[in-house]
């Protein structure tokens, strides 16, 4: 009895899934931030996003046709980069801030390259840079308290930095107003009682349902995470690039993060403020802008933790999450190039 095989090219291993249903699950794993970020900021906050989804829609389609190649707006890449782009701004920007945002994603950061698969940095953080270096005043003063809450989040009075910060923010200021050696003892005082509140119960509470100052979409941690366990549901992402990453934030700001020595910062506070879940799940696992081998996807969320602990501890802005994505982009084709696996039966040539 004869058997035939067939011969075929590789890849032999295949997959029921394509980039429009990828990129139409990232969209649905937004829609309870979406909803949230409505909830706590108002109709203005879907105003934005949608301002920001049409305009990198129009652009993408005008690009494209201009260029004489199909037109794929269909594929909802477009969709989702107008989506995180809104999602990274704060809520209270001038209305055109989100149409500048998204021209510039898909025109410079997408199209520029060949369009969808050829970018280099993710598109949304790339228009979030460049919106943050171009109008620095109302990218980092236009915030709004959410529904419920103050804009830090906590309710201590008679603290200014409370009144006028988010949560980040707020800890970057008493850290340092503890370190300052100029300090007066009643300022030592009241920092205290801030780091205090803000590793509190009600505060974190806080941070995790979203009643805090911050971005469009990035305050709620429980609606993010709900959205990114049905990505990892679907397989659409895995665990290795936002675990890698989160765990990385969560031992370096806890050993290095506290005004009273090592091993006194407050892990679960950042890993809950600002837009770390954001990143981590939704920007940092970009198939296209991300390492493909799992050894590769844990040295690119290790280097996003380092990345992200060290601007935040360090630097100069208190959050440090799409500058470290962006730079770690960067890296990738070095990390793919290193990391890449061995191909079955290759033997190494010597000399």
């Amino acid at each position: 009895m004869s058997e035939h095989f067939i011969v075929s090219a590789s890849p032999h291993v295949r997959e029921n899934t394509s980039i429009q249903k990828v990129m139409f699950g990232v969209v649905i794993a937004l829609v309870p931030a979406i909803v949230g970020s409505v909830y706590f900021y108002g109709v203005r906050a879907l105003l934005l996003i949608l301002l920001s989804c049409l305009a990198a829609l129009i652009t993408e389609a005008v690009i494209q046709k201009s260029r004489g190649v199909p037109v794929t707006i269909g594929d909802g890449s477009a969709l989702v980069t107008g989506v995180l782009l809104a999602f990274n701004i704060p809520p209270g920007v001038p209305w055109w801030m989100p149409v500048v945002g998204s021209v510039f994603a898909i025109a410079i950061g997408k199209q520029v390259f060949g369009g969808v698969g050829y970018n280099p940095l993710n598109p949304a953080l790339l228009g979030r840079a460049f919106l943050l270096a171009s109008w620095p005043v109302q990218m980092t003063t236009t915030w709004l308290p959410g529904r419920g809450g103050t804009l830090s989040g906590l309710t201590l009075k008679g603290v200014d930095v409370v009144t006028q910060a988010t949560p980040l923010a707020v800890m970057r200021k008493v850290t340092e107003i503890i370190a300052d050696p100029n300090s007066t003892t009643h300022q030592i005082v009241q920092a205290r009682e801030v780091l205090a509140d803000l590793g509190s119960s009600e505060s974190i509470a806080n941070l995790f349902m979203g009643q805090v100052g911050g971005c469009i979409g990035e305050t709620s941690a429980i609606l993010l995470l709900i959205g990114a366990a049905y990505l990892m549901f679907k397989h659409y992402i895995e665990w290795r690039i936002p675990g890698t990453y989160m765990a990385t934030v969560a031992i370096l700001t806890w050993a290095f993060g506290g005004p009273s020595g090592l091993f006194t910062g407050n892990a679960l506070f950042h890993i809950l403020a600002g837009g770390l879940i954001l990143g981590a799940f939704y920007m940092a696992t970009d198939m296209v802008t991300s390492p493909v081998s799992p050894k590769g996807m844990i040295i690119f969320g290790v280097g996003c933790g380092v990345l992200t602990s060290i601007i935040r501890l360090i630097g100069g802005y208190p959050e440090g999450v799409s500058y470290s994505i962006l730079l770690m982009n960067v890296a990738t084709p070095l990390i793919d190039r290193h990391t890449r696996p061995k191909k079955f039966g290759e033997v190494k040539k010597s000399g």
